[in-house]
């Protein structure tokens, strides 16, 4: 018999989902960054055997929305609720069980397996995780929790184990040699956004989008142009950096990424434009791909 489900993946920004999704799919989908809000769709990571089809889910980390792109990370992340075959709830030794009590009663109403992961167990001791364990057991009765370290890989076998006995019996929902659900332009618009969040400070990384304008992939080597869209004048000067240096750097850093990930040489032109207040408008944000429904 072959089974096949979705594996839906959410929790609060900065829990360590992005870094437990590319560790249960084998792939770097996600990125994988300190800063929070780093997700912004909700990615599918296809992992195939034999007789087995588990879809994954990464989605946006829950929050309170403050402009119109976060009420659309967090529809992304409700809509992972509806689908789902086996729910993870990613949480750490740090946040408080009570912080998003509206989504957690979503949860709590949910009629399939939750298995409930709190990560970052080697920044805890025994007796407060105990304690943490017991406050979770309160808030969802029906989860089965399961301490885990992504980052040392602790307990992952054991997570992997307990999907695969939960899963339903099911035919393959996607083709056996597909590995997501999204185009190669998306993972050149993620990896070159990862190393903006890693090079430019404070509110520069959230006010950028990065669209791509032209892929075009041969044998050997795939020409890319992409734009970085802005919200300010400011924020163009700030990306491009004295003598557009600071740009240069970024180019060069996901060039590189670009040629590990596609496996082929890479010629990346980036341009910079601005479109003001493009996070708070519904007509830009559908053009971005966002879900504003």
């Amino acid at each position: 018999m072959h089974k096949a489900g979705f594996v839906n993946i959410v929790g609060n920004p900065n829990v360590g989902k992005s870094t437990l999704m590319n560790l249960l799919v084998g792939e770097r989908i996600s990125i994988a960054t300190f800063k929070a809000q780093t997700t912004r769709h909700r990615i599918m990571g296809i992992l195939n055997t034999e007789d087995m089809q588990i879809v994954f889910s990464d989605t946006p980390g829950v929050l309170k929305p403050n402009y119109k792109l976060q009420e659309s990370m967090l529809n992304f992340s409700e809509s992972a609720l509806a689908d789902a075959d086996v729910l993870l709830y990613v949480t750490d030794v740090v946040e408080k069980p009570d912080k998003n009590g509206d989504f957690i009663e979503k949860v709590r109403r949910m009629n399939v397996p939750v298995l409930l992961l709190i990560n970052k167990i080697d920044l805890s001791n025994q007796d407060d995780l105990v304690k943490l364990v017991e406050e979770w057991h309160e808030m969802l009765p029906q989860a089965e929790i399961i301490p885990i370290s992504a980052t040392s890989r602790f307990n992952i076998d054991t997570v992997m184990k307990r999907i695969k006995e939960l899963l339903p019996d099911s035919p393959p929902y996607f083709g056996k040699d597909q590995w997501t659900d999204k185009p190669a332009r998306f993972f050149v618009t993620e990896i070159i956004r990862e190393k903006i969040l890693l090079y430019y400070d404070k509110e520069i990384p959230y006010s950028v989008e990065v669209v791509v304008e032209q892929f075009k992939e041969d044998e050997k080597s795939i020409h890319i142009n992409v734009v970085i869209y802005v919200e300010r004048d400011s924020q163009k000067g700030i990306i491009i950096g004295k003598q557009g240096k600071a740009l240069k750097k970024v180019a060069t850093e996901a060039r590189k990424a670009l040629e590990r990930f596609f496996g082929k040489s890479i010629y990346l032109e980036t341009f910079v434009k601005v479109d003001k207040d493009w996070r708070s408008s519904d007509k830009e944000l559908k053009n971005f791909g966002y879900n504003m429904d």
